[in-house]
Order: structure tokens, then sequence, then C-alpha cells
């Protein structure tokens, strides 16, 4: 610590830090424009102007470390007068629209030039005007108001790795603009929109829907990828105007994926709003009033015959409470009830505590010098955690290596493309690259979705790793909001006998896919479809019936680092749509035992809170289980394919994105511009 005068105060502050730091960590705000937490300092816009002592002339404080006994005045006459010059000359080319700017209200601009400003000015030429530039379907550029303060710039190259954006020309013509016809081609480019302090990147679903005053705001969580990245609602009577990132600087800092903000307009479009039943006749689906009249219906269908058989279809996105009632059901009616996941599901596990690794990417040591990625394309199945990698490895000696086939990385990395046979050598300390593993401490190893479809449930491949390497920090990245507790209720993957052998097929919140289609169809079965959206399914199905999405309801999940988050309550239902717990409950009231099912959630509530009581657990449990599984017989099934990340489109990878016409329009850009070869 040393000591400074800031306008003849003393203070104590850490070193090696700049003024403006400083400044921020006493309490004492100063004025900026081009200065960013999170990225680069560039010292362009001199608005940070401060005055120290026996310095002739104003000084930038974002550029300025501070020193012992250094005295620092920001409010003197000169400080002042100096901010006011930088912001008249700021104003001489900027539009006067900000009655029709999107960031109107919440304009940095509009904020200094109310405090630090001149009330008039000395301007009498004509204004300048600049090219809008293409960056897709997601940000609207109005680059007439840009200040040059270059956040974007210094986001695209140090946080996204794409180089997209540039300085262009000199002087009184400089511009920020594209050095190449392209759009911004990143997962989380739309978080420039929240790093331009004017209105030049706004974003374009959002452009002349509302003010900012005008919105009310509640927090939520990312539920379309694994990492749950934390967000603000911002909603006006009954839609969503706007998804904006919450700070948190254990997930995801500051920043959002494009998925995350974008695909809220997937809430209106085809969505289920009304309650079908397929009448018997006419073989047509027709609207059914109430619903008394549909649990009535239900009732009659689950009860009427004695021992009917019920198959439960689900998948991993479900909810932590949907999922302990789903299992209370199970052990409540073992004879009528049967609950299976749908074949690309991989719930399953040998024991579920062998899962519970409580790996966090925080917890990484200096000491870590070396990642691993599994099959998995981490720059498509998580833009956050691509995000923190490639800032790990830019910032520090960090040296990540892709076993699996190769793709287009934001970050230098070094592919190693062997099949799954050789990995596991690897690991078994059988092959010549098991030196370099063994020898450095500390490793990261992320698994893709596809690595584990090799095993189907056959092999707990997260205790083998965690076993033979204790210090190593284990994420399993999915693309499943809930799959990190999933594995804990041990549900079976669906077969074709367990489709012949039911009389009623429950399908909760399924995606409408080829391989359903096959299981569902042509059996002559009852399928009563409970889903947010519609699909080719729902049209064929016995009973449709609408449920809430993640907006409109308060759900509890928890994402690929074992952090347990919920969802809060932005809006109401659309039509009939109602929570799917709820629905359960109602089927089953009179014969549900909801003591079992409270039982198992309290149980999974300590877990997640008091996570080391279970690590002794686990460990015991890993031993045991190593010694007497199936590893011998799973290897022999083990495909000698080398491995690829499952998930191809981004911005498609679930339910709720693949109903959003702002991601159709992405993904759609995507596949007009890939080719075989990565051209830089």
């Amino acid at each position: 610590m040393i000591e400074i005068k800031i306008n003849n105060v003393n203070f104590l502050v850490k070193k090696n830090i700049s003024i403006l730091e400083a400044c921020k960590y006493v309490g004492i705000t100063i004025p900026r424009f081009c200065y960013h937490e999170t990225l680069s300092v560039a010292g362009n816009c001199r608005m940070c102007l401060v005055e120290v002592e026996n310095n002739p002339k104003p000084i930038s404080s974002c550029t300025r470390p501070i020193e012992n006994n250094m005295a620092i005045f920001v409010d003197t006459p000169l400080v002042k007068k100096a901010r006011e010059n930088v912001i008249e000359t700021l104003l001489l080319n900027h539009p006067l629209d900000c009655p029709i700017c999107d960031q109107g209200g919440e304009c940095d601009l509009q904020d200094q030039t109310k405090v630090f400003g001149s009330d008039s000015s000395r301007f009498f030429f004509n204004k300048r005007g600049v090219e809008d530039k293409n960056c897709g379907p997601l940000i609207k550029t109005i680059m007439t108001r840009c200040i040059h303060c270059t956040r974007c710039v210094r986001f695209g190259t140090e946080i996204a790795g794409v180089d997209f954006l540039g300085t262009l020309n000199r002087g009184t013509s400089t511009e920020i603009g594209s050095y190449t016809t392209k759009t911004f081609s990143s997962e989380i480019s739309g978080n420039v929109i929240d790093l331009c302090p004017v209105g030049a990147l706004t974003s374009k679903p959002y452009a002349f829907k509302a003010r900012p005053w005008e919105l009310k705001v509640n927090e939520t969580i990312d539920l379309t990828d694994s990492s749950g990245s934390n967000l603000y609602v911002n909603f006006k009577e009954t839609e969503i105007m706007r998804i904006l990132p919450k700070n948190n600087t254990e997930i995801n800092q500051t920043l959002i994926s494009d998925k995350a903000r974008f695909s809220y307009d997937a809430i209106k479009n085809h969505r289920l709003q009304k309650i079908f039943v397929k009448s018997q006749t006419a073989s047509k689906l027709f609207e059914l009033s109430n619903w008394p009249a549909l649990l009535k219906k239900l009732d009659f269908l689950l009860f009427s015959k004695l021992n009917q058989k019920v198959l439960f279809l689900i998948d991993e996105e479900l909810d932590l409470e949907s999922l302990t009632l789903l299992k209370t059901l199970q052990n409540s009616f073992p004879n009528n009830i049967n609950i299976k996941l749908h074949q690309k599901s991989l719930l399953t596990s040998n024991n579920a505590f062998l899962s519970w690794t409580n790996n966090k990417f925080n917890e990484l040591k200096k000491e870590s010098k070396y990642c691993f990625l599994l099959s998995s394309n981490v720059r498509l199945e998580s833009a956050i955690l691509n995000a923190k990698l490639r800032n790990k490895v830019v910032s520090q000696t960090f040296n990540v290596f892709s076993l699996g086939h190769n793709f287009h990385s934001s970050f230098p990395l070094k592919f190693v493309n062997i099949n799954l046979d050789k990995i596991l050598k690897i690991f078994e300390a059988k092959s010549s690259l098991s030196s370099l593993l063994v020898k450095k401490e500390f490793p990261l190893i992320i698994f893709g979705t596809s690595f584990k479809k090799r095993f189907q449930g056959t092999f707990n491949f997260l205790a083998f790793f965690k076993t033979i390497i204790p210090s190593a920090i284990i994420l399993d990245v999915t693309k499943s909001a809930n799959s990190t507790i999933a594995p804990f209720f041990n549900f079976k993957a669906s077969s074709t006998n367990d489709f012949e052998a039911t009389d009623i097929i429950f399908a909760l919140n399924l995606e409408d896919n080829i391989s359903l289609r096959k299981n569902l169809f042509g059996l002559g079965k009852k399928i009563v479809w409970f889903n947010t959206h519609g699909s080719s399914i729902s049209k064929q199905s016995s009973v449709l019936i609408p449920v809430l999405t993640s907006f409109e309801i308060e759900n509890k999940y928890m994402n690929l680092e074992q952090r347990p988050q919920k969802t809060l309550k932005s809006l109401n239902g659309i039509g009939d749509a109602r929570d799917l717990k709820k629905i359960l409950k109602a089927l089953y009231s009179k014969k549900l035992n909801l003591k079992k099912s409270s039982q198992s959630l309290n149980f999974l509530n300590e877990m997640i809170e008091h996570p080391n009581k279970f690590k002794t657990l686990a460990n015991t449990l890993t031993k045991q289980t190593l010694l007497n599984s199936n590893y011998l017989k799973m290897k022999n099934v083990v495909m000698n394919y080398p491995l690829k990340s499952s998930l191809e489109d981004f911005y498609l990878s679930n339910l709720f994105t693949k109903n959003s016409k702002v991601m159709a329009q992405c993904s759609q850009g995507v596949r007009k511009t890939f080719n075989n070869f990565f051209i830089d």
C-alpha cells in the first residue's frame, strides 16, 4: 500500500494501479469514455483528465500509474475546463438525434454532457457523416454517432478473438469499420452493444421498441447452455424487450452469449396456447374448454384400467424439482410408471456421487499450464467458458490441446486428432504422451457431449479421470442447464421394448427430431405431449398440453460448475399454459406421497449447499466402482472413429432457440459464409 493525496485528502491505495482506478477504489468518480475494466487501456478519449502536482498540463488518469506521495486534483477549474473542451470536441460531429436514438436515457455521452459540458456551442460548420456498417442481424450501426473510443475494437481483438472492427483513416476522417465485407462472426458479438458508450452500436431486434425508463427489470439465468450466465430481463407489460448481462465475477463476469441475449423472441413464436384433445371418431384435434375437463380426461386415461402402463419420456433439460417429482412417482408406482430418457440423453450413471466432482474454473491455480479438450468444440458448446479460456491463454502461459477433429478456434490451440482408445491409453500411462499429463499439476480437462455418447452410461469417465489425476479440474460441457445434477436420479435410457410395453406415453418438453418420431409413430399408442412450442409430433398426439417457459416460472437448475441457481418469473403464462410440476402433482395428488418428494429435494438441497460433506463418500465410491466396473468390457465396444463435437450450429442448439426467428437468421448467415477452408 502507498499513500497518495486526492483533493488534499490522504488515502492508502494499492500499488501498480492507475490514478483512475485509485480514485474509483476510494469512491471518487472520474468521467471516462474509452476506459473499461475488462479491456486494455487506450487513453484516447481524454475525458479522464486530472491535475497532478508539479505537472504543467492535465494528464489522463487511466494511463498514469500512481506514485508514493502523489498529489492529485480532480475538480480544479483547469480540469473542469479541460473536460468541457473534450465534450465540446466530441459533439462537433455528433448528430442531434437523441429523440430517435435507442441509447437515449442510458447514454454516457448524454449524462456526461449534462454534468461536465457547456451550455452553448461554438461550432458553425456542417457536420460530417459516416457510412453505416453491416454487422449482421444482431447489431445495428449508426456510425455517425461514433466517438472513436475503440471499445468495440479492443473487445473483438482481446476477448472475442475476432479482428472484425478497426480504426480506418486518420485525423478528421477517422472512423470505425471492418477491413473486409463480412459480418461480426462471434458467439459473444452482442456484448459490444453494452460496451458502446453512445448509440453507434445498438441492438437491432430492440430498435425503436421501448425506452429504458418504461421497462421493468427482473433477474434470471441462461438456459441455452450449461454455463448458467446471469441475466437481467427487461420487459414491458406482457412482452420481453431485451436481455442484458448481470455482472457475476464467478460465472460470466459481464459477458453473455448471443443465444442468451437475442433468443427471447422464441417465447411468442409457435407457442402452444390451448389444450387440444384428439377426437376418436374424426381423428382430429379439437380445443378443450378448461383445465378441469382435461384433468378429468387424463384421470380416466390413467386409472380407468387396472395396471395401466405409463411411460414418462424425458430429457436432461427438465428442472431440478420436476426430476425430483418424477423420481418420486417412479418409486411410488413401480409397477405402473416407467420413466425413461430419450435415447440421445445421457443422464445415466453407475453411481450418482461419482459425477459430483465439485470443480470450478476459478479454482485453476497459477501452476496450471495445460488444458485438454476431449471431443469438445468449446467455442460452440459454451461461449462464456471459451472466453475465459481465451483470456487465460492470451494473458498467461497456458497450452490447450484439443483431442478431436479440427475446428475454428478463437485462440491458439494444438489439435491432436486421435480416437478414443488412444486417448484412454494416454490417461492410463500407456502412451508416450502420458508423461506430459502426469508431470504437470492441476490440468484442466473439458469433456464434450459427443465424448459421453461413446459410453452410453456404461462407464463413469469423470470418476476415472479424477482418480488418475486427483488435482485435475474437470468440466463437463453440455448444452443442457441441468445435466450436472441429473445423474443423481439414475434414470435409464429408453429402448424399443419400453415403447411396446406401455399403454400411454407422456412426453415432457422433448425436442422434435427424427429419432423421436420413429419411436412414437406407428405404435398405435396414446401420446400426451407436454411442450412449450408446436411441432409435427404435437399435431399427431392424442392430448396436447401447453406448459410454461423459463421466463414464466421459477425453477432451479445447476450449471456445469455445480453452482445452484434459479430462474425468476418475469411474465405471465400465455393462454392455458401451466407449470409442468403442478400438472403432474394434480394428476397424482390423491395417490402420491409428497413427503418422499420433499425428502429427496431436501437431500439434494443439502448436497448442493454443503458439497464438502459428500467428497469423502464420492472418493470411496469411486475406488469401489472402478474396481468392479465394466471398464474392460467397455474398451471392447469403444468406437475407433475420431472424436468430433456433436454441436454443429451454435444458434440452433435446443428447443427454445430453434423457435427464435433471430437465431434462424444468424444460423442462415453462418451457413452462407461457411466453407471447408479457414481463411483469416
